[in-house]
């Protein structure tokens, strides 16, 4: 078995992999285990290797929105009504799921597990759309010892909460205790939340807890609040408890606005939602989705609408599979790596109106994201920098014309007629 060995690098900004920088580029596969058949999960992996993907983002257990299938696997024994008995695990789900883990991680994957999503928890914000089957507190224990011990040798990421907000201690005493279970367990392994969409801010139990590896924040698919992706990670990255920061769900490509309000995002919305994240201060990598591959959905199959959120239908997970957002996330990883930009600090020299312009640098590198064409107005002398403007859409390479006037510093109107990035080197 491959060791990964991911650390978190000495700056505390970014992963390290075997001692070299690591972008975190993953993609969102929660219901693989329940839903894709083992041809299928080695199809999809030998496609996202191909293109550069490294982290898989999986719920250890049935995901609640999943979209139908055939394949009725069950992490715990079935009661009468339906419901999990969570005091009986199913050995041969475990064994299933160590099967499709060992082909992930011998492709060079890391897995990020999800131990308790939301709905498995009380009084959670899903508490109002499932009401019964949560987990007895008394059965948290020997759950998570028995995924840590089982899964730790494939040196996972374990993210603890999936999905959740902090509404009570009693929500708060399930995820402290998983938490706390991982240290205890497998010291060594990088744990994180998968929390709400929007929120940020966690409770300081959790934000001061040794145990707590890095922040992943969700800026989510409510079309009135994509401008929370740079917000956040700009709220992340200045928390006095440094931790790299990475937003582990964007826009999906092709999902539908939530609330059941009509349109879906394109791969240009999850361009410029990851580009922003990653500028404003969630340099060490990004989280990508495809409406289809996280339910893992087939044609003709019901699609398990969480009411309240509201997604219109999913593709099927072959269509999904092949949306052409996921390169322009592979692209970014390649200019990251590229660039040496991983980590990469955010910087506030815009002196354009808008913040949906966003700039980040190091010693070497200045890189601007420039969603919408205009000039560039930068509070900073740039006449020591080579600059290269980067159509984003069609992968072309351009000179750029720039004027400095005293401290002061603009960017001309690039010919493209798409998004951008502008990379300067010295």
């Amino acid at each position: 078995m491959i060791h990964l060995s991911l650390n978190i690098a000495e700056n505390q900004r970014s992963f390290t992999k075997e001692d070299k920088p690591f972008f975190y580029l993953a993609d969102t596969v929660w219901s693989v285990f329940t839903n894709a058949t083992i041809e299928e999960w080695s199809d999809y992996l030998d496609y996202r290797k191909m293109q550069g993907f490294n982290v898989l983002q999986i719920n250890m257990l049935r995901q609640w929105d999943a979209s139908e299938s055939d394949l009725n696997l069950q992490p715990f024994a079935l009661l009468e009504n339906g419901d999990f008995d969570y005091h009986t695990l199913n050995e041969a789900y475990f064994d299933r799921a160590e099967i499709m883990l060992k082909m992930a991680v011998e492709r060079g994957f890391v897995p990020a597990l999800v131990l308790l999503w939301c709905n498995y928890v009380p009084d959670t914000w899903a508490e109002m759309f499932q009401k019964g089957n949560k987990m007895p507190f008394e059965c948290v224990e020997p759950y998570v010892t028995y995924v840590v011990n089982r899964f730790s040798p494939f040196d996972p990421i374990f993210l603890v909460s999936g999905d959740s907000d902090f509404p009570t201690e009693r929500a708060n005493s399930y995820y402290l205790k998983a938490l706390d279970i991982v240290q205890q367990l497998s010291p060594a392994s990088l744990t994180t939340l998968h929390i709400q969409g929007r929120l940020r801010e966690i409770p300081p139990a959790f934000e001061k807890h040794k145990g707590l590896g890095f922040y992943m924040y969700q800026s989510g698919h409510n079309s009135q609040f994509q401008h929370v992706a740079h917000e956040i990670a700009q709220h992340f990255y200045h928390k006095s408890d440094i931790r790299p920061v990475i937003n582990g769900e964007p826009c999906y490509e092709q999902i539908s606005y939530s609330r059941n309000v009509y349109g879906r995002y394109t791969a240009l919305d999850a361009r410029k939602a990851a580009w922003q994240s990653l500028l404003a201060g969630g340099g060490a990598g990004i989280t990508y989705g495809a409406h289809g591959i996280w339910s893992w959905h087939k044609k003709g199959k019901k699609f398990g609408i969480v009411e309240g959120e509201g997604f219109d239908s999913p593709y099927d997970w072959r269509t999904a599979l092949r949306f052409e957002g996921a390169w322009d996330y592979s692209f970014i990883k390649y200019l990251f790596e590229m660039y040496n930009l991983i980590g990469i600090k955010p910087l506030d020299i815009v002196l354009n109106k808008t913040e949906e312009i966003r700039a980040a640098g190091n010693e070497n590198t200045l890189i601007l994201y420039v969603p919408v064409n205009t000039k560039v107005r930068l509070s900073i002398n740039v006449q020591d920098y080579k600059f290269t403007t980067i159509d984003l859409a069609g992968k072309r390479f351009a000179q750029t014309d720039v004027s400095v006037q005293k401290d002061q510093s603009v960017l001309d109107m690039h010919s493209f007629e798409s998004d951008v990035v502008i990379i300067g080197t010295k």
